[in-house]
This record gives structure tokens, sequence and C-alpha cells, in this order.
């Protein structure tokens, strides 16, 4: 992965509320045998990480909370990857067009086989695919516009930042929605790492290998590991500035946003230690050990 604050990245760690991973966000998946020379890293992080179908359901929802009545039709993915999401988008309704930005081919390439390829010409067609910087103005305005898995911390400065916001705010439909989630908690910017086994048969490992307080740089590495023994070291490495959600908010508010919204996790009914899967608005949070949260701002 580059430090380039401008090249996209396709992978972060989900978390959610009291340091639970996000298992009740993806669906069951078949058995396979995977080791680590056969592997496909793309696969296991989309097995691991992606939850695409609850991300546009949650886009869907708050969509409809802040434009009653109104269709959203167009997405914009930004740091698409293999742009998961802008195929979830366009499969669940014939009139829906996506674009996605990435200036990183290799997942871009590994998403048209994996995840368009699947839908059918025609839905495929539906989705725009550009190896540009996310920065970049797009060929048409989205109703919805995301920036997820923490891809955005890739700006390191705070100018960067609030230009990309700015962007961001110009390109929206009025009324359209600009969301992009974040985590944070008490462990969030400990050295560690957490293993999560995956029903792909295999072990996912978040490690937080490094942050530095004095300028919040956190570098991160996802690895994983089978059950021959052998691993997949250093499957993803990121390098970005963690942000917290108070200066996020303040950015995206000077960035010219009127509504920004903070979303939180529910916590489950029988296991108060584990997220529900379902955020609902709340301003303040909870600074559990662990907790992840999507922002919403309207235009």
């Amino acid at each position: 992965m580059s430090k380039s604050a401008v090249r996209s990245k396709n992978d972060a760690k989900s978390k959610s509320k009291k340091g639970k991973s996000k298992d009740k966000k993806r669906k069951q998946q078949p058995k396979h045998r995977f080791t680590a020379a056969n592997a496909d890293k793309f696969l296991l992080y989309q097995l691991s990480v992606n939850s695409a179908d609850i991300d546009v359901d949650f886009l869907e929802k708050v969509y409809e909370e802040h434009n009653p009545g109104k269709t959203p039709l167009h997405l914009r993915e930004d740091f698409c990857g293999t742009h998961a999401m802008c195929a979830e988008w366009v499969k669940r309704d014939a009139a829906r067009t996506a674009e996605g930005y990435d200036l990183d081919p290799e997942p871009v390439e590994w998403g048209k086989q994996h995840n368009l390829s699947p839908l059918g010409d025609e839905a495929a067609s539906r989705v725009a695919l550009y190896l540009e910087d996310a920065r970049n103005d797009g060929r048409k305005t989205p109703d919805i516009r995301v920036a997820q898995n923490f891809s955005y911390w890739l700006f390191m400065k705070r100018a960067e930042l609030l230009d990309y916001f700015r962007k961001v705010y110009a390109s929206l439909d009025e009324g359209g929605l600009f969301v992009c989630d974040l985590y944070g908690g008490t462990e969030s910017t400990e050295d560690m790492e957490e293993e999560r086994k995956i029903d792909g048969g295999f072990t996912y490992v978040w490690d937080q290998d490094e942050y530095l307080p004095g300028t919040a740089q956190f570098t991160c590495h996802i690895h994983f590991r089978f059950r021959d023994g052998s691993e997949l070291e250093k499957a993803f490495t990121y390098v970005w500035r963690k942000w917290g959600m108070a200066e996020l908010k303040d950015l995206l508010a000077e960035a010219g946003f009127p509504v920004v919204k903070s979303y939180f996790e529910g916590e489950d009914e029988d296991d108060p230690e584990e997220g529900d899967g379902n955020f609902e608005y709340d301003e303040e949070g909870e600074n559990c050990e662990s907790w992840i949260a999507y922002l919403v701002c309207r235009k």
C-alpha cells in the first residue's frame, strides 16, 4: 500500500462497540481450504471485512431520513478498491448508477471480475470506474458520496483533508449526503493484535503496529493465518493519520456542510459487550474500548 494520500485503499479493520468485530454484518460464507500459497488477498479481505449490503442498507435509511420521499439514484464511491459498494448499489435497482474512484489498478481489476461480472452486462454497465484521485471532479452529480473503511485517513494534513471535504461538498446534489465511517475507543491507539476466525476457514489478524501521539500517525497491518500453519503476513498495510470524531465534525462544518450527524452502533441485547450491527443517531456516543460509527453529512 502506498503512503501517498491520494492512493486509495481496499480494506481496513472493521470494529464495533466494546472491541468486538462486526461479525453480524457479514453473511455466512462457504468453507474453503485456504493456505498462504493459494489464497487471494482480496477475496480474504471481502470475506473478513466488507459489508457492502449492510452499508447500502444504511445509506438508504439515512437518505430517506434526510430527504423524505426522494429517491437516490447515483452513488459515488471514493477510494473504491474492489468497489463492492458500487456493485451492491446498482444490483438493487435498475435505475441506479454508480462511479468509483481509485488510483490502484489491482483491486479495481479484481473487482471488475469478482464483483461486477457476476451482476451481468446490464447492471455492470451502470458502474463507471476511474483510476483517478478521489479529489477529481466526477462525471455525474451524486445523490450520495461515500468514503468507507477509514480511507480518507490517508490525508495526513488538516489542509489536505479540508480540501477533500470541500470538494465533496461542492460535488453533491442539493440535499445530497456524504457518508464516511471511523472508529475509536480506548483501545484504538494501542499497539495490539486482534485475531478473528472467519467462516471461510482462516484467521483474520488486525495489527495496530504503531501510533505516534505527536502527529497521530498510525501504522496498521492485516495478516491472514491458515489452518495448515502458514501465514500471509502484511497482506495490507496502512499508514494513516487517526482522526477523531470531534475534529472531523468541525472540519466537515468548515467545508460547508450545515448538517453533520454521528451514528453509533447499538448493543446486542443478549451480550452488551457486542455491537448489534444497527447504527442510530447519537451526538455523544460512549467511550468504550472500541466503537465504530458513521458520519452523515447533508448539503
